[in-house]
């Protein structure tokens, strides 16, 4: 990985970690009364997002005022993409203006890639989710804060530790970026899932699949809950929203037979009541809330390393120092 980041599948372990160690020192700014960085000062970047997104984009925006970049924010309703222009025409339009960076949401799997791969823009693209394949910095945040309960401390990855990840596994982008990333980084990954929501191919990825969500509790670390993507369906993939709550939702009785140190995640929109209860998506063992803080921090290191002088492959193995990022230029 050079300049962009697609997927999960082009870092290796010191990439990751360099992007979670320097998230780390990034974190301490979130305290400071003056949360500004002059790193990114005069660089501009482009939030390109043809699908609706409160987090992600949200997340973004912040991550790059915080380093004092200039953001322009494009949404695809209300621009000439809902007129028929081209991806193409829209990149080479941003690249008459200056980008920098492109952060890219789309409906269709591979667009960010077709962008980095090609001649259209001469900065970094950073895929924010394309369609059902992946979401790179989502997984990366997921990481960050499993690594916070798990495994605390510069330079340690999640080795042993196991992770579950539950529900609509067909349709999510994050659980693939997740089960690529936590592997690299040495983490045991388990899938449950009814079978119609499961792809097809899941065999060959490097995880274990169970059907029982209850079998697995007593071995699970962190636990990941998915949101049933109707957008995405086009057919029935289970009876009911009850039936599919009793099987594969979690609440209080589940949670309770989770280790003492056992985590609950959700990559958000939350559905209460149908993969998780409002009991458990309050309890002080969901880090919902934790997640979206350590997402600016996330994407903050993956913007300042991507544009502020260092690339994931020859920047040094130590993450910077915060007084030396402050007096980055």
């Amino acid at each position: 990985m050079k300049r962009h980041l697609v997927s999960t599948t082009d870092l290796t372990r010191d990439d990751a970690l360099l992007i979670l160690d320097t998230a780390e020192e990034l974190a301490q700014l979130s305290g400071r009364a003056v949360k500004k960085l002059p790193t990114l000062r005069g660089r501009t970047v482009v939030n390109l997002f043809f699908e609706d997104s409160t987090r992600t984009k949200t997340s973004f925006e912040v991550a790059e005022k915080r380093l004092s970049a200039d953001v322009i924010n494009f949404s695809a309703k209300g621009s000439s993409v809902s007129k028929g222009e081209s991806l193409k025409d829209t990149a080479l339009t941003l690249q008459a203006m200056g980008a920098d960076a492109v952060v890219i949401r789309h409906h269709a799997s591979g667009a960010p890639a077709r962008l980095a791969q090609s001649d259209w823009l001469h900065g970094s693209v950073i895929n924010a989710g394309d369609g059902t394949h992946e979401h790179p910095t989502q997984a990366l945040l997921d990481a960050f804060t499993m690594r916070r309960h798990l495994n605390a401390g510069l330079g340690n990855d999640l080795n042993g530790r196991r992770v579950t990840i539950v529900g609509d596994v067909l349709h999510s982008r994050v659980a693939r970026s997740n089960v690529h990333l936590l592997t690299t980084l040495g983490a045991q990954v388990t899938f449950v899932a009814p079978p119609t929501l499961l792809p097809i191919g899941i065999e060959n990825w490097p995880c274990e699949i169970s059907y029982d969500l209850d079998s697995v509790l007593s071995k699970t670390d962190a636990m990941m809950m998915l949101r049933v993507q109707r957008e995405r369906m086009n057919a029935a993939f289970f009876p009911t929203e009850r039936e599919y709550s009793r099987r594969y939702g979690i609440n209080g009785q589940r949670m309770a037979q989770l280790p003492e140190h056992a985590i609950v995640m959700h990559p958000g929109p939350m559905v209460r009541g149908m993969e998780i209860t409002a009991e458990v998506a309050d309890s002080p063992r969901c880090t919902v809330v934790e997640q979206v803080a350590n997402g600016v921090s996330v994407r903050m290191a993956v913007l300042y390393l991507l544009l502020g002088g260092a690339t994931l492959a020859d920047a040094p193995a130590a993450a910077p120092r915060t007084d030396s990022v402050e007096t980055a230029q």
